[in-house]
């Protein structure tokens, strides 16, 4: 995820680890993690007196990247240049190092663009555009005989609106279930296969603090890594990227994290919270203690 100010468009590192969205923060992390299509507009002129414009929204939206390793980036050139997060590439180190030479460990800077080496299985998307099919989808569920037809013909109708959207407009379709199935969303990406590896730091100091270290500021590790997109061979234009700062976001400044998140528990109803109180959370941490105790 990235952290976008704003007065200006910038890159800063924040890291977050799926729909599109987007966090507002300003000196602690606000209430709210909220969709392109539904940005929280009057809360933020009413708090923070700012307007985003459709303009800045779809730039916010469109510098930002989907990645199918597990995790989110942005564009930081207009020739395709991607930053994330460490973990993310780590597992293209693993398949592009060889018995003598092991990337993870040493680390990789390609000093030109011949240099970048093709990761062998990443994909990376960018949504471009989102179109509400909650109508189509609920309606193939009405007056099914039971849970199981209605869920099992919603599953269908999903299936026929992601086909149908690939092979009409040539991008990747995903139907996005919202809200516990309250809101069905068709997201279109633009696909990028050939992503090659530019940059990413030796595992000691990428990781260096290990798991507590990702969760504290500041933080003492070097969690980040480049990924260059390609279109024909050559480097793709990337009009709408975030444009570096040199002086960071500054104390009490509005900030603005955007990525993809997994999910999120923000809606929960009573029943399912009782459930993880009274049932999941007891029985998971007597899983661990277990645990514990064997490797003791």
């Amino acid at each position: 995820m990235r952290m976008l100010q704003a007065g200006r468009r910038t890159l800063a590192l924040i890291l977050a680890f799926g729909m599109c969205s987007f966090y507002v923060t300003i000196g602690r992390a606000d209430e709210g993690m909220w969709t392109f299509d539904n940005p929280p507009l009057k809360q933020l002129k009413e708090r923070f007196q700012f307007e985003p414009t459709k303009e800045w929204l779809e730039h916010a939206r469109l510098s930002s990247v989907r990645i199918n390793d597990g995790g989110s980036g942005s564009f930081v050139s207009p020739n395709g240049l991607v930053m994330t997060n460490h973990h993310v590439a780590e597992g293209q180190l693993a398949k592009l190092s060889t018995e003598q030479r092991n990337l993870a460990e040493t680390g990789f800077y390609a000093r030109t663009q011949e240099e970048e080496l093709r990761c062998p299985d990443m994909e990376i998307n960018v949504l471009v555009s989102m179109e509400n099919v909650s109508e189509q989808v609920q309606s193939a569920g009405k007056n099914a005989p039971d849970d199981k037809t209605a869920n099992d013909r919603r599953k269908a109708e999903v299936a026929k609106i992601e086909k149908e959207s690939t092979e009409k407009t040539g991008l990747r379709s995903d139907v996005v279930t919202l809200y516990g199935g309250g809101e069905y969303w068709l997201y279109r990406y633009k696909k990028y296969t050939d992503v090659r590896l530019v940059f990413a730091p030796e595992q000691g100091i990428a990781f260096f603090g290990g798991d507590p270290d990702n969760f504290t500021y500041p933080r003492f590790n070097l969690d980040m890594s480049f990924l260059r997109v390609y279109e024909n061979g050559k480097p793709a234009k990337t009009d709408n990227y975030f444009r570096w700062s040199a002086n960071g976001p500054q104390e009490k400044e509005l900030i603005f994290v955007v990525g993809n998140p997994g999910s999120t528990e923000r809606q929960e109803t009573v029943a399912q919270l009782e459930y993880h109180r009274d049932f999941y959370n007891p029985q998971f941490l007597r899983y661990l203690k277990r645990r514990r105790q064997i490797l003791n």
